[in-house]
């Protein structure tokens, strides 16, 4: 593509070093042009630079690009990208002859005509000066070069400029109020050219009583120094939050007078639309052919300035290792130190090394070969932490399930996966007619067979190597591998090592499923600095109390949680833990839950770190710090992007958006996964060319904004996957489950938060059409089939039928007009049994109708209720504050009916 559409010319730079500030004046001084420089960690002739270079020269460019490459051993490189429109081949040589001083700089030819700004010079007219309205305005000027003007055509660059700023999936229908025209609502259609837009500007019809943030004075007058006339003093009250005149110069140019209310608008805001605004109105002047698809918004320098916001200002220097090589070097340093414990099981550093190896022997003895995937099903345990090293030993990747997964997704996972051995201690794990299913055990004793492999592990992986495959929920009803390469989790540690000053020192909690990707952070982040891993058990993780004694027991200082799970965690006494770091990832943190926490854990000695992350770029890509004061303002912002990667916001047509412009969030650099697993159409609509690099990018699905600091904040999905309690969930997944059942014709399913304060509040409701008709029947039968194919997290708490779904006028589910969720239909009342407490089944019934939200009886299932894990805990809390036996989370899972619960007791 960029043969087609650029130019590019390479010269290494010999003899003595042209100084970078000699490089820059002389592009300076041959066009509106900026001089990029990169220091590349590595000789000129290495493949780091190789690849490097090769980047530069085949990045498209808008307008022209340079790029000067310095190397570690001394040598440079000039690499200069043109745009065919702005300079030809010998233009561009031309160029780079003037930069490296062997031609004088007339010999350079002119840049290409453009729409030019001219800056307004002169003081701001006299509105009202000492007005008390004065520090709640504000005024900027912009002019406009000699041209045609009109109301239209300014009223068709503010309409498209507005359609941008509206954001990702705005439906380019925007509000364009007049002083004396009225309102108006445009239609700004891709298809149309600016003339088209322009047209259509002056017959849009009037509407009433729709309000406008932005409009424009009609023919305000002209007064001294080109501002508007004496009648407008927006100081006093502009008409609108953001009031545009535009007046006549005498050189027949034309200026902007912005006046805006500082309560909705920074000046740096109304300064960046001011200038997209005139760069909008000078293209349709010259190229009115131009589509509205096609009309950037930002120049190319200002392009150049949003791609460098989303780059962090420290570096990360690659390393050319393996998970596996870093793991060795951790062992060497500190082989007698506790690496792994859990369950009354500690193994030292050296005995990991040598288990491992063990199991990856026990692993070739039944067929593994590098390049294989091996299924790992285990709970949390050290030995789960063993097999994952012991995988990694065989040359193989991991593939993580969780026991508790449905038999359905657990083979499905295996076969999509071809996983012809499944590590794992479930009986009746559902093994395919090519899979083996062995126990850490069974690979142990195979290792110690005579005939067995010897005792060695296999040939190292390379660092482009697959690591391991976690499943992630997928919009066709079935989940998709992710393909993670080695190379990226060491650089997740390297980018955040001296940062968070990991170390030996440090003790860490496994708190996560291994099949969640949080559990990479956690294990391997642990494992490469040299600290000790502690093993959560489920059923701790899920009391926070005895989490709570846990994590004082055995000094936890790194600690890795999602919200929903730190909620419960805060509902203890937390004083005096010896944490020094907490992770938080995995949803949208609500930073005001953090306040009690900074209660009794100052600042300085607990730092708490919100990083936002997605499974196909290798668990984090944003760190943000959080403060007393951010919690206070309840800051949605994830932080800047990790040394190594980098961020964009771009529009639905893959242009960067504007800072503070809400946009697709993609992400490139060093955790961008390979891909996923045997889908290659998926892989190349997700996984793109990176526009500034040449290299891989990866587009989210996520909205958010990028700040002028550089830090993002997080917005939500685009599509249809949410987050709840840390699990990432494509509600099509689940629709397209309820669809495979039989008497289903239609589904939807929605996520209610009651209370949008409280993570645990957060449910999933189905809403169906039966084959059959009628609302209200029983779904118990279509809620059992969907647990027999989702996890639990997935399941709809409830199943409500309807007649039909409703829907917008644009066709689409309005969600607003569905019914309550029907609740589960009580069964007959029995009286208590003669074992029952009579006593404490009336305390759970009250304690189960408070959390709940619904009125309970003895044969109620509590999840079918809509209870789940966190309020769970919280009626155990409820227990212990009247005085009565906690309630433990296992039993709960095994008898979850207050009837059940009680009779023996």
């Amino acid at each position: 593509m960029l043969g087609a559409q650029c130019h590019a010319v390479r010269v290494r730079l010999t003899g003595p070093p042209v100084p970078e500030r000699t490089l820059a004046d002389r592009l300076s001084a041959a066009g509106p042009w900026r001089l990029w420089v990169d220091d590349v960690p590595a000789g000129a002739e290495d493949p780091l630079a190789v690849r490097r270079r090769e980047a530069e020269l085949t990045r498209p460019a808008s307008g022209v690009r340079c790029v000067l490459l310095r190397y570690a051993d001394g040598e440079a490189d000039l690499v200069a990208v043109a745009d065919r429109g702005r300079l030809d081949v010998h233009g561009l040589r031309r160029l780079t002859a003037v930069l490296t001083g062997t031609r004088p700089a007339e010999a350079c030819p002119p840049p290409a005509a453009g729409p030019a700004l001219r800056p307004s010079e002169g003081p701001a007219p006299d509105w009202g000066q000492g007005e008390p309205g004065s520090l709640r305005h504000g005024t900027h000027h912009l002019d406009l070069p000699p041209g045609p003007a009109g109301q239209e055509r300014l009223t068709a660059a503010l309409a498209l400029t507005l359609s941008r700023y509206d954001g990702h999936g705005s439906t380019g229908a925007v509000t364009v109020a007049g002083a004396r025209t009225g309102t108006r609502e445009i239609t700004v259609d891709p298809a149309a050219t600016l003339a088209d837009l322009t047209a259509r500007c002056g017959s849009a019809p009037v509407t009433v009583d729709r309000p406008a943030t932005v409009g424009l004075l009609d023919d305000p007058g002209t007064g001294r120094d080109g501002s508007p006339g004496d009648g407008y003093r927006p100081f006093l009250a502009p008409l609108f939050p953001l009031t545009i005149a535009l007046v006549p110069l005498p050189d027949g140019g034309s200026r902007l007078w912005f006046a805006y209310r500082r309560s909705h608008f920074s000046a740096g805001a109304v300064e960046g639309f001011a200038r997209h605004l005139a760069h909008v109105y000078a293209l349709s002047e010259h190229a009115p052919r131009t589509t509205v698809a096609d009309a950037e918004l930002l120049d190319a320098a200002e392009q150049d300035r949003v791609a460098r916001l989303g780059r962090p200002r420290a570096t990360l220097v690659p390393e050319e290792i393996s998970l596996l090589g870093a793991f060795r070097r951790s062992a060497s340093a500190a082989p007698d130190a506790v690496a792994v414990c859990g369950d009354g099981v500690s193994l030292t550093y050296r005995e990991l090394d040598d288990r491992g190896t063990l199991l990856a022997a026990g692993l070739r003895a039944h067929g593994v070969r590098p390049g294989d995937r091996v299924g790992i099903c285990l709970e949390r345990t050290v030995d789960l932490v063993v097999t994952m090293l012991g995988v990694l030993k065989a040359g193989a990747a991991y593939v993580p399930s969780d026991p508790a997964y449905p038999a359905d997704r657990l083979a499905y996972t295996a076969s999509d996966a071809g996983l012809r051995v499944v590590v794992s201690e479930l009986p009746e794990f559902p093994r395919g007619e090519d899979t083996v299913v062995l126990t850490p055990g069974a690979l142990l004793a195979a290792a110690a067979e005579p005939d067995a492999p010897a005792a060695g592990a296999g040939p190292d992986p390379g660092p482009d190597d697959p690591a391991y495959v976690i499943y992630t929920s997928g919009s066709t009803g079935r989940p998709k591998g992710v393909v993670v390469p080695h190379r990226n989790v060491v650089a997740l540690v390297g980018a955040t090592r001296d940062e968070y000053r990991l170390g030996t020192g440090d003790v860490w909690t496994l708190f996560h499923s291994g099949a969640f990707d949080f559990s990479v952070w956690e294990i391997w982040g642990c494992l490469l600095t040299g600290g000790r891993l502690v093993v959560v058990p489920y059923f701790v993780s899920r009391d926070p109390d005895r989490f709570r004694d846990l994590l004082a027991a055995e000094r936890v200082t790194v600690l890795s949680q999602t919200p929903s799970a730190f909620s419960q965690l805060l509902r203890t006494d937390h004083t005096g833990l010896p944490v020094r770091l907490v992770v938080f990832g995995g949803e949208p943190l609500d930073s005001r839950m953090l306040l009690p926490w900074f209660d009794r854990h100052p600042q300085d000695t607990c730092r708490m770190v919100n990083m936002f992350g997605i499974t196909e770029t290798t668990v984090h890509v944003t760190a943000q710090t959080l403060t007393r004061g951010l919690a206070l303002a309840g800051s949605r912002s994830v932080g800047p992007a990790l040394p190594g990667w980098h961020l964009y916001v771009m529009d639905a047509g893959g242009r960067p958006v504007p800072p503070g412009v809400t946009g697709e969030i993609c992400v490139g650099g060093a955790g961008v996964a390979a891909g996923y697993l045997d889908r290659p159409e998926l892989t190349a609509q997700r996984f793109v060319t990176d526009p500034v690099t040449g290299g891989r990018m990866y587009r989210s699905g996520d909205l958010g904004r990028l700040l002028p600091d550089g830090r993002l904040e997080h917005l939500g999905r685009i599509d249809s996957q949410v987050k709840i309690r840390g699990f990432r969930i494509e509600l099509d997944e689940i629709r397209s489950v309820l669809l495979e059942d039989p008497d289903v014709r239609a589904a939807a399913v929605v996520v209610r938060r009651d209370d949008p304060d409280d993570p645990a509040a957060a449910r999933l409701d189905a809403y169906v059409v039966l084959s059959g008709g009628g609302s209200g029947a029983d779904t118990s039968g279509i809620r059992k089939r969907t647990a027999e194919v989702l996890p639990g997290h997935m399941v709809p708490t409830t199943v409500t039928a309807v007649d039909a779904l409703p829907l917008t006028t644009n066709g689409k589910l309005d969600t607003a007009r569905l019914p309550a969720p029907a609740r589960p239909a009580a069964p007959p009342a029995r009286p208590a049994g003669p074992g029952a407490d009579t006593g404490l089944s009336e305390a759970l019934l009250d304690i189960w109708a408070s959390v709940l939200g619904t009125p309970v009886g003895l044969d109620d299932d509590f999840f079918e209720l809509g209870g789940n894990s966190l309020f769970a805990v919280r009626v155990s809390a409820a227990l212990r504050d009247r005085g009565l036996p906690s309630l433990p989370l296992r039993d709960l899972y095994r008898t979850p009916t207050i009837r059940a619960l009680t009779e023996g007791v």
